[in-house]
């Protein structure tokens, strides 16, 4: 409904946006891939265990430095690194690296994009009149209103700060019995709140990991699908591929009806960007005929040493159930037109599915099966089972903190009424984080620099917040099962298939989640979850 002129220069802002969007992603890219840092002899080892060093060796291997060890900005071998190493100046120096990547200068440099960016979105809801873009792109949401989910975010941020404020007296102290005298700084946090794990929970990466191999934790999440949903998985050898170390698999329903494609591209390679996430090749429909889905996981894994399986931690282990229940999203849609297929829902609706996935990875009923030590196919001992379980919500002020202020930044840089004149993201980001109170000690998730899920496309614009709105939908939904006395109970399956996982957007969020449910949910199971009750 727009005149002629408004319709022209919307088809402007799109094109600049999406130019935009793709070189801030390839700008990372050459920031992410361009570091490195050598671990030159055993002092710059010092506290990696033997898969850290392999996983280093391989990345040393793979850059022509065989022989050596290095750490990339992989976020599978920078965030292993911060938590071992012993040597605090390699600390830093590879903090440094990880939190600069965007705002280095020169032309890979993202703060010009950013301003850009903001400044075209803006015009753009401006033109569709909406007082700001996250007013006009939360307004067909389950939150309803950038004014809800901010209010969801505070809720949780003061709980969460001073949750992370005590842990981080905690890690101080500890800090100071190892010697330090310097205050406590980001590239500490990771480490001292490793050593306090084992302290308190007697529990070490390193002796968890060996029962989590890549192989293993890709069947229990196969299997968890097979036992909610009855699919079953048949890797196929002879699939084109885009790379040779992407896998391929069938997957059928109960009664044996192929119903997609299912792709995992799983370990880091230089040529690839850091992260995680699920996209598809094709979406499922029926519009024209039945069209069965082609899905695709990407992770960043770091491979093993020479003839060594790779070897996950538990956080990585999650994001793999996270990713799956993506992919579930769009193998199990069951809809006529495709543009209501799979994870074209509400974007704070459609993190449920992989949030809510993640749950049954924490089952001591899918670990006593699923985690296996590597070499001797032995199950995870029960008291390490128990001590990994009973440190869930260990450093969860930390975890929840770096989030929220992302997804808070997120928000205030799409509200401001200063981004269609152009704003300067550090000195915005900075003025936000002193607004709410961060802690010096931590930093955001996502720094707006390297913010992919805002800035490299508009998947997340002003819908970061989306993960931690799920959240609220996924510790409810889990707590259906744990009411119906089976984490697998089949008639909650059945509901949560066909009303959500299923049903792509036929209905809004809020109906989808009430036919699932019977009602909406509340913050009570999240807010329990995380440890933040009080």
């Amino acid at each position: 409904e727009l005149g002629a002129e408004a319709k022209e220069r919307m088809a402007a802002i799109a094109s600049r946006l999406a130019e935009l969007g793709t070189q801030f992603s390839q700008n990372l890219l050459a920031d992410e891939s361009g570091f490195m840092l050598e671990l030159a002899g055993e002092a710059d080892l010092a506290g990696l265990p033997p898969f850290l060093r392999a996983a280093a060796s391989r990345a040393a291997e793979e850059r022509g430095l065989a022989g050596s060890h290095v750490v990339t900005l992989s976020r599978s071998l920078i965030e292993p690194f911060l938590v071992f190493s012993t040597r605090r100046d390699l600390r830093e120096r590879a903090y440094g690296a990880w939190i600069r990547r965007g705002e280095n200068g020169g032309e890979t440099d993202n703060r010009a994009i950013i301003t850009e960016t903001l400044r075209l979105r803006a015009e753009r809801a401006r033109l569709l009149g909406y007082p700001s873009y996250a007013a006009f792109r939360l307004d067909d949401t389950m939150a309803g209103s950038a004014e809800a989910a901010v209010g969801l975010l505070e809720e949780v941020w003061a709980p969460a700060r001073r949750r992370a404020e005590a842990e981080r007296d905690r890690l101080q102290a500890l800090a100071h019995e190892d010697g330090q005298t310097a205050a406590l700084a980001p590239w500490d946090w990771r480490h001292y709140a490793e050593r306090l794990r084992r302290r308190e929970h007697a529990l070490d990466e390193g002796e968890i990991k060996p029962y989590l191999p890549l192989e293993g934790m890709i069947q229990a999440a196969f299997d968890t699908a097979h036992r909610l949903f009855g699919l079953s998985f048949t890797e196929l050898a002879e699939v084109p591929r885009y790379h040779p170390e992407v896998r391929a698999w069938e997957v059928a329903d109960r009664d044996g009806t192929v119903i997609g494609l299912f792709l995992g591209d799983y370990f880091a390679r230089a040529s690839k960007r850091s992260g995680a996430w699920m996209s598809g090749f094709r979406s499922q429909e029926r519009l024209t005929g039945p069209v069965t889905p082609i899905i695709v996981n990407v992770m960043n894994f770091a491979k093993g040493g020479e003839g060594e399986p790779a070897l996950l931690s538990f956080d990585d282990a999650r994001t793999l159930f996270h990713e799956f229940g993506h992919a579930l999203h769009g193998l199990l849609s069951n809809v006529t037109y495709p543009i209501l297929a799979g994870t074209a829902v509400a974007g704070d609706f459609v993190e449920l599915p992989s949030q809510l996935y993640e749950h049954w990875l924490e089952q001591p009923e899918v670990l006593r099966t699923h985690a296996r030590h590597y070499r001797t196919g032995e199950p995870m001992p029960e008291d390490l089972l128990a001590r990994l379980l009973a440190a869930r919500t260990f450093n969860q002020g930390f975890a929840t903190v770096e989030y929220t202020a992302s997804a808070i930044v997120d928000l205030d840089l799409h509200l401001s009424p200063e981004a269609e004149g152009g704003i300067d993201p550090l000195a915005f980001e900075a003025q936000s984080l002193r607004r709410i109170g961060m802690p010096a000690e931590i930093a955001m998730r996502h720094r707006t620099p390297h913010f992919q899920h805002v800035f490299a496309g508009e998947g997340y614009a002003s819908g970061y917040y989306s993960y931690l709105w799920s959240e609220v939908l996924d510790a409810d939904a889990f707590d259906a099962f744990r009411e119906a006395g089976d984490i697998f109970d089949p008639a909650t399956a059945e509901r949560l298939r066909t009303y959500v996982y299923g049903a792509g957007n036929l209905r809004d969020a809020r109906s989808a989640y009430t036919a699932f449910r019977g009602r909406l949910p509340s913050t009570g199971p999240l807010l329990r979850k995380r440890g933040l009750a009080a």
